[in-house]
């Protein structure tokens, strides 16, 4: 089975040989031919099928291109009778993260698969391991390392992390953006590549290496079978890349974060709803405002359709539970005015909302 992880550049378009932009670190492919050198071999004819001149390792600067990383992986995880490449004390041969995901592909959630992962990836190597927790709205993945990983740590904790959260992106057939990201080793000179890596905030030199997402996630079916999945073994990095520009959790996300109440300078509520538009909630989803629009369209949805629904909600609640005066409701539901509530309020319900208060 080829590695899941993608290299940070075919996160953005898909993978082609000319003409894509490199950005996958030098330092990636340092780490390969190391674990070519610990085993006696040369790395020569796996850099000359991802058309990666040797010299270029001596580049701190260098990038490749996301095909180049996955050509040089595929011929190192042959030649090496490697999939982990050298990260661990004992070989993963050819095939064993393909029976990772065979033992998950059954689960009947993704948090039932998770876990069944990282308890399977014991089994493997007992050099790290996995954990998946939550935590109130949050899911954690975290690595724990049982021993020094040495000049290989960083390729190995990347890879895992991304590992993992492709396979989970793939098996729920969905996006799972990454609230954060954290790793316990200093920010290396490429630490530009893990803004697009590991979208959302990293932070270097933490506690723990983890990629934390809301916990939501974990309750989705899987949407994949056995079929599906001999086909992505086949081609692992296009299948767990490229296809996840859907988020099953959008319209659910998108609805949170319009219902949030806005706070006060002193960190308290203050009961009036944000007036988000497409680019700020486009900001706090890590996509563009057309993308935005572009997703809650496959979802059946419209941010003015969310953004009234929401309002419409906060306005009945605060109508039937209070008696604020009709000035108030409106601007805790969002409303610049009173006027336009009320002409809002009617076309939801057909009523005022002093008619509407009248007849509860």
């Amino acid at each position: 089975m080829k590695s899941l992880a993608p290299s940070p550049d075919s996160l953005v378009q898909p993978l082609v040989a000319a003409g894509a932009p490199a950005a996958t670190p030098i330092a990636f492919v340092r780490a390969i031919a190391l674990a070519y050198e610990r085993r006696g071999l040369s790395p020569h004819r796996a850099l000359a099928q991802a058309q990666i001149a040797p010299q270029l390792l001596q580049d701190d600067s260098a990038r490749i291109t996301a095909w180049q990383m996955e050509q040089i992986s595929d011929a190192a995880m042959q030649e090496l009778d490697d999939e982990a490449l050298g990260w661990f004390n004992r070989r993963l041969p050819w095939g064993s993260y393909g029976m990772l995901a065979r033992a998950s592909i059954s689960s009947p959630t993704l948090q039932v698969a998770l876990a069944r992962w990282c308890r399977h990836h014991g089994l493997l190597t007992d050099d790290i391991a996995l954990h998946l927790t939550t935590q109130g709205d949050a899911a954690t993945l975290a690595i724990t390392e049982a021993r020094d990983l040495g000049a290989l740590r960083e390729f190995c904790l990347v890879s895992v992390l991304r590992n993992a959260h492709g396979l989970a992106c793939w098996m729920v057939d969905s996006r799972i953006p990454l609230i954060a990201a954290e790793f316990a080793f200093d920010a290396p000179p490429h630490a530009d590549a893990y803004a697009v890596l590991f979208r959302g905030p990293v932070t270097f030199h933490a506690p723990r290496t983890a990629i934390h997402f809301d916990a939501r996630y974990l309750h989705l079916p899987l949407r994949r079978d056995e079929q599906a999945l001999r086909q992505m073994l086949q081609h692992a990095l296009p299948l767990t890349v490229l296809q996840y520009r859907r988020d099953r959790l959008l319209v659910q996300r998108v609805r949170q974060l319009l219902a949030a109440p806005l706070l006060k300078p002193s960190g308290q509520p203050a009961h009036a709803l944000p007036q988000h538009s497409a680019e700020s909630l486009a900001a706090l989803l890590h996509v563009s405002p057309r993308t935005l629009h572009r997703q809650l369209k496959e979802e059946g949805a419209t941010l003015q359709g969310l953004k009234d629904d929401v309002r419409r909600t906060r306005a009945v609640e605060l109508l039937h539970r209070t008696q604020r005066p009709i000035k108030q409701v409106a601007e805790a539901a969002g409303f610049e005015n009173e006027k336009s509530f009320i002409r809002a309020f009617r076309g939801w319900t057909g009523k005022s909302p002093a008619e509407f208060r009248r007849e509860i």
